[in-house]
């Protein structure tokens, strides 16, 4: 994903917590704040909780940005997001990160209705 699609700054990380609703299920946690832009812009957190190892943080990552990759024309374009990785994402597959995804961004409303899972 491109720079322009990530958001990286504290205060748009804070803006995004502190004024978005949030929706959870058992792997993740999704903060999102409708947005005036022409694509939408997501943030993802996986601390130390989720395991004190980076090789497994970033690959929780990695499975995050490729599922957004892959659900890019689906999401709606005026939204910031944030995606948090609680402990249980550690144990997820490819396939079980996109999936349990395309649920938590249904309840948060930000996906299409029409979404295929895998």
């Amino acid at each position: 994903m491109r720079k322009s699609y990530r958001i990286k700054k504290e205060d748009e990380f804070q803006r995004v917590f502190d004024q978005g609703a949030s929706v959870a299920n058992r792997n993740f946690v999704v903060y999102h704040l409708h947005a005036d832009q022409p694509h939408f812009r997501v943030g993802i957190s996986v601390g130390k909780k989720v395991h004190l190892r980076a090789v497994v943080r970033n690959r929780v990552k990695r499975y995050i940005r490729q599922s957004l990759l892959e659900l890019r024309d689906d999401i709606d374009p005026q939204t910031d997001f944030l995606i948090i990785a609680r402990k249980s994402a550690k144990t997820l597959d490819m396939a079980g990160t996109k999936k349990n995804l395309v649920h938590a961004l249904s309840l948060a409303g930000i996906l299409n209705d029409h979404i295929d899972i895998i």
